[in-house]
């Protein structure tokens, strides 16, 4: 098995981390909340193994990839963050006009908009848990998740800069990884203010003990404010996407997702999954896949058939 290594690139104002491993037709690896590039390590090592060049970066605000202003969450729009890829792709394989996409949670919202801005630059896209919603700048979608849940839900608690990171310190880096990776209900997150998590859960049982401290010495150096900027600005993406209403992502695709992730279970997100919606706004999609019994980080929870499922689609192209 072929070592992962690691680089930091100068990508669009940043010190990106990124580790990769392989040869052959690039393999862009796109992570999510609270995540790092080490989210992908079970899928890295199989397409390498199977003739791909597997490339995983530390997004935005992330891990060991640096120069971001974290107080500045405009800084963290959808345009910012598939600029740094678009600039990484551009470093890492010049000469490779098309790559294969695999996004999770944000990476997958991240890869949607990839995909929809620059479809010239993806060959093939699988994308995890998060499907392709479109956007309408008349909706605030901060105040819709209000509505359905109330204050509490984390995307609402997320809105006030420093407000998460506060209870955060309070917990501690640990706990709250250890419960955000180990909630499987299928039923939205919430954090009361003050009251810290309400799950009394065990760490998960994919998350070995080096995972989880992996993820906490990251964190503990980075905080958690870069990848909360990306729920801040929400309502800002869905004004920068003004241009894009009713756009559709023109490449093939397939989406996978867990019976118990809360996101599939969101009011109206099964029909328009399965209904006329999804296929309408990603014409090229190929296939959709709900796990029976996983949740929401399927990518680690259950990697082999991840890994099958990746490797199935994209050597079609």
């Amino acid at each position: 098995m072929e070592k992962i290594e690691h680089r930091l690139i100068p990508v669009n104002g940043l010190q990106m981390h990124v580790a990769e491993v392989g040869e052959g037709p690039l393999v862009l690896f796109i992570h999510g909340f609270p995540e790092l590039w080490y989210s992908w390590r079970h899928q890295m090592t199989f397409v390498a193994a199977h003739g791909y060049h597997a490339v995983a970066p530390d997004m935005r605000g992330y891990g060991e990839t640096t120069g971001a202003p974290l107080e500045e969450p405009s800084k963290f729009t959808i345009m910012h963050l598939v600029g740094d890829l678009i600039a990484l792709l551009n470093a890492v394989t010049p000469n490779e006009e098309k790559v294969f996409v695999v996004g999770h949670d944000w990476g997958a919202n991240v890869a949607w908009h990839l995909a929809m801005y620059r479809p010239d630059r993806v060959r093939a896209l699988v994308n995890l848990c998060v499907p392709f919603f479109p956007g309408n700048p008349e909706i605030n979608p901060v105040e819709s998740f209000r509505k359905l849940y109330g204050d509490d839900h984390y995307i609402c608690r997320f809105q006030e800069p420093g407000d998460i990171e506060a209870e955060f310190k309070k917990v501690g880096t640990k706990e709250v990884l250890k419960n955000l990776f180990s909630f499987r209900e299928p039923a939205p997150f919430f954090f009361p203010k003050g009251k810290g998590f309400n799950y009394s859960i065990d760490r998960a049982p994919w998350l070995t003990g080096y995972d989880l401290d992996y993820y906490v010495n990251k964190f503990e150096k980075s905080g958690f404010t870069g990848g909360v900027n990306y729920y801040r600005v929400f309502v800002l993406n869905c004004e920068l996407n003004a241009p894009w209403s009713g756009a559709v992502v023109t490449v093939p695709s397939k989406f996978i997702t867990g019976e118990f992730d809360p996101t599939y279970h969101i009011p109206g997100t099964k029909d328009f999954i399965h209904g006329d919606g999804f296929k309408k706004f990603v014409p090229l999609l190929e296939d959709v896949v709900v796990l029976e019994g996983a949740a929401h980080f399927i990518n680690q929870e259950r990697p082999d058939e991840i890994n099958q499922h990746i490797y199935a689609f994209i050597k079609q192209f």
